[in-house]
């Protein structure tokens, strides 16, 4: 696994082996906890980059690059003389024996510690054969193909002398209330009225319809009532209809059926729902309905004390709620976990994990978004400006921040997407 010809392997064979598998917020964040740590770390990904994934909506939407949100985990670890990275898939986990297993092989990695920060994919409800109809967004390849589906479907439009047809591709319904549901509604019309209506002949862009389903009696259900309600009055200003207490019921090509009524359109996109990694089966633990590992309260697996879950994965109440599935949760999760581990190497006691909540942001499109800071709510242009700033720190890189923020800039001034490519149109063929 290492050469053998480095000068310092004896004493890293001699460290305590930690291995982390996920590159996504929780496992990052353990890593650089462990950066200066008497341990060697393995951090295993089945991709070769970390992704800022509150910003993929802008790469579904056109509004930025997929190496505007991304780095390697290479380039991220790079002054970590620790650490070392594996891009490869893990199979299975063997807690008796210790060891991880990867890729078709089944190479057999042993450790000492384990944490685990998988993350989640998009669920279906039992439903999987909506997803050629309606995909999700989790990774770099899933915004990629929201952006080539949204932007084919103009260019069907501006095709077709079917006054019917035209009027379908111009409809676009997302399913899923939450943050990420919302803000693809309040960036496509903005796209569709502003950016794209100069530039087509045949076919009114600006007369795009975007539909927001959610199940729920509300949207944005983590947020209070009245910025919920703010957030509903500024989708309805952008165009977008909202209906809540609304059951999908089906998906097919050429619409989404809600209850008894079927909505035409020829694009839809997922964001209802998560699904846990399949990893955790493995570990004989007590699993809830998503399929999370229910943890004791320092994120170790019950009964495994080396084992962590961080991030989606890990199922645990605090204050009679469940935390969050969100970056600021895993990052907090990933250097708990990171300093349980080396508190017992010291023969220390561990502590209890606790979230500390700095916040909620969600954006409604352009110069419109809401903030509870817990302590204070406000919405609007300040909110905006508040949420452009977080992300903007939060980024990984300094050539991503200056990108991006000269992205937005200019996306602001000149009310343009910046990245409408439409690739692979051949290869992923839309379903019959």
């Amino acid at each position: 696994m290492r050469d053998p010809s480095r000068r310092d392997l004896p004493d890293l064979l001699n460290r305590p082996h930690v291995v982390i598998i996920g590159g996504g917020f929780g496992g990052i964040a353990a890593a650089k906890a462990l950066r200066r740590a008497h341990v060697t770390v393995t951090l295993i990904d089945r991709t070769n980059h970390f992704i800022f994934q509150p910003l993929l909506y802008q790469v579904a939407t056109a509004a930025l690059a997929p190496s505007d949100i991304t780095a390697p985990i290479r380039w991220i670890l790079r002054h970590h003389r620790n650490t070392e990275v594996l891009m490869a898939e893990v199979r299975e986990i063997d807690p008796q024996r210790k060891v991880v297993r990867v890729d078709d092989e089944l190479r057999e990695i042993p450790y000492d510690y384990l944490i685990v920060a998988t993350g989640s994919r998009h669920a279906y409800f039992g439903h999987n054969e909506w997803e050629p109809y309606a995909p999700g967004l989790k990774a770099i390849e899933d915004a990629s193909e929201i952006r080539r589906r949204f932007l084919l479907a103009f260019e069907n439009a501006e095709k077709t002398d079917d006054e019917k047809e035209r009027e379908e591709l111009l409809t676009f319904v997302i399913v899923g209330g939450g943050a990420t549901g919302v803000e693809l509604a309040g960036a496509m019309p903005y796209i569709a009225k502003k950016a794209l209506a100069p530039d087509f002949r045949r076919v009114d862009t600006r007369k795009t319809r975007v539909i927001l389903v959610e199940a729920g009696p509300r949207i944005l259900p983590t947020f209070p009532e009245d910025l919920a309600a703010r957030a509903v009055r500024d989708l309805n200003d952008l165009g977008v209809e909202v209906r809540v207490g609304s059951f999908v019921t089906g998906v097919g090509p050429d619409g989404v059926t809600v209850g008894s009524e079927k909505i035409r359109a020829r694009t839809a996109f997922w964001a209802a729902g998560n699904l846990s990694s399949p990893l955790g089966k493995f570990l004989g633990a007590p699993l809830d309905r998503a399929g999370r590992v229910q943890v004791s309260p320092d994120l170790s697996v019950p009964g495994i004390p080396n084992i962590f879950i961080v991030g989606d994965l890990a199922a645990l109440v605090q204050d009679g709620r469940p935390i969050p599935g969100v970056g600021p949760a895993a990052i907090q999760e990933g250097k708990s976990a990171a300093k349980n581990i080396l508190r017992e190497l010291r023969r220390e006691p561990r502590k209890p994990f606790r979230y500390w909540n700095k916040g909620d942001l969600a954006v409604i499109g352009r110069s419109r978004a809401i903030a509870d800071l817990g302590w204070i709510r406000f919405s609007g242009w300040f909110a905006w400006v508040f949420w452009l700033f977080v992300h903007i720190m939060y980024l990984v890189g300094f050539r991503n921040r200056i990108v991006v923020l000269f992205g937005w800039a200019y996306a602001y001034f000149t009310s343009q997407a910046g990245v409408r490519l439409i690739t692979d149109v051949e290869r992923y063929k839309p379903p019959g």
